[in-house]
């Protein structure tokens, strides 16, 4: 069996009351969230690293959470995988006029306004009128300030350039600083200043074109590649890591930055 009867079956086997997974058998619509989220970043990642073989692997993984929820939401009477594929393919339909019902769109930009016009129209019928409605709170937090901040430009609410973005990041820095430097550190207010630093920064990325996840992503996975080429330096040098001073974590730094340029040249 290759298509996605197939899977069906295999999910239903694995849910089995009586024959099937103790594990799988105790998962609920809430437990698997996590696993969901994994998959999805593991998705993200093999497309990063441009392997083939993991990403068919990784889209199988998400696309086994899908019908996992499908299944249990079956079991409890709510809907089942052929009611998510049909609500896809309505939507799908229902947003591309120009494909489906003979709409005249004119370029990709129109095709875009006119496809954040129909989500703003579905998001009024299901969550209310609030312009940051429906905006998913299982989002991470970088994505989830720059989606909230972008909702909040469309109706005008945003700065007209990056500069004031700056000045913004410069005043929440200070108050940061501010925070810090007070003998008692009240852990709750520095989170909350932290928190608009962090907030100012995905607003400032949303308005360089930037998506903040990804390049937080790209941020975390050079300091993991610059930090084991330190390593294996120091290693070279039979020096233990823990012995290092600041000047000499500072210097091996460098070098590795400048080996990279160099090999980029």
């Amino acid at each position: 069996m290759s298509d996605i009867k197939a899977l069906l079956e295999v999910m239903a086997r694995l849910r089995d009351p009586e024959a099937g997974c103790p594990w799988d058998r105790e998962q609920t619509l809430a437990s698997i969230v996590p696993h969901t989220l994994e998959e999805a970043y593991e998705v993200a990642d093999a497309i990063t690293r441009g392997d083939m073989g993991d990403l068919r692997d990784e889209l199988g993984d998400l696309l086994f959470q899908v019908v996992f929820y499908a299944h249990i939401a079956e079991e409890r009477g709510d809907f089942a995988f052929d009611d998510v594929v049909q609500a896809i393919c309505d939507k799908l339909i229902r947003r591309h006029p120009h494909v489906f019902a003979g709409a005249d769109i004119i370029d990709a930009e129109a095709q875009t306004a006119a496809w954040e016009a129909h989500k703003a129209h579905e998001r009024r019928d299901k969550h209310g009128e609030g312009t940051l409605a429906g905006v998913a709170l299982a989002l991470p937090a970088l994505s989830r300030a720059a989606k909230l901040t972008k909702r909040a430009a469309r109706v005008g609410f945003d700065w007209p350039d990056l500069p004031p973005v700056f000045d913004k990041m410069q005043e929440e820095l200070d108050e940061l600083r501010h925070e810090l430097a007070q003998g008692s550190i009240d852990v709750e207010r520095v989170e909350d200043e932290m928190g608009d630093v962090l907030f100012v920064a995905s607003n400032l990325a949303r308005k360089a074109g930037v998506d903040p996840e990804v390049a937080l992503r790209r941020a975390n996975a050079k300091f993991e590649r610059r930090f084991a080429a330190m390593e294996a330096l120091a290693a070279a040098e039979g020096v233990s890591l823990d012995t290092l001073n600041l000047d000499r974590w500072e210097a091996l730094w460098v070098r590795v930055k400048r080996g990279e340029a160099a090999g980029s040249d």
